[in-house]
């Protein structure tokens, strides 16, 4: 008996769901992959923003008023000062809110760092250690700089650190 060129039917399906158990494997292992490098990038986004503002402070000086920009005779307090900071952080999600305390605790900076980015915040804490989430509330005597979040949930990053 001769057999015809080509491939049975019976071969193509084998090789098909061969191909659809590999793909079935490899799919969440990829969009695992999607979802940590994204928190990822959150996490490296806020501590770059932290090593910004903690270096204009140290560089240019803070007193009661805020945090110097390079020119000496304004200050950080603008929506749009985040892009001095740190140029490839979209302001409509991060945000930076910081009070300069005075009297006997004089050069003390709280500084909060917020994004209302969704990503996984457990993820962004095995990167960045001090980050949590956070159900975002007013914070009263505060400046801003980048978007002031006032409600809803995000994470945020806390320090504090001294300048003399």
């Amino acid at each position: 008996m001769r057999r015809k060129k080509g491939f049975s039917l019976v071969e193509l399906l084998i090789v098909l769901a061969v191909m659809a158990a590999l793909i079935a494997t490899i799919t969440p292992v990829a969009l695992n992959a999607i979802k940590k490098s994204k928190a990822t990038q959150v996490a490296q986004n806020l501590k770059t923003l932290a090593s910004a503002i903690e270096n204009a402070a140290y560089v240019n000086g803070a007193d009661a008023s805020g945090i110097k920009k390079s020119d000496g005779s304004s200050y950080f307090t603008a929506t749009d000062d985040i892009k001095i900071l740190a140029r490839d952080i979209n302001v409509d999600h991060y945000g930076i809110a910081y009070k300069i305390y005075t009297g006997t605790d004089a050069g003390k900076i709280d500084v909060y760092i917020r994004t209302n980015e969704s990503v996984d915040p457990g993820i962004v804490a095995e990167t960045l250690m001090s980050a949590t989430k956070v159900t975002f509330t007013d914070l009263v005597g505060f400046k801003n700089i980048g978007s002031t979040f006032t409600s809803g949930t995000g994470i945020q990053y806390t320090f504090t650190f001294n300048v003399y």
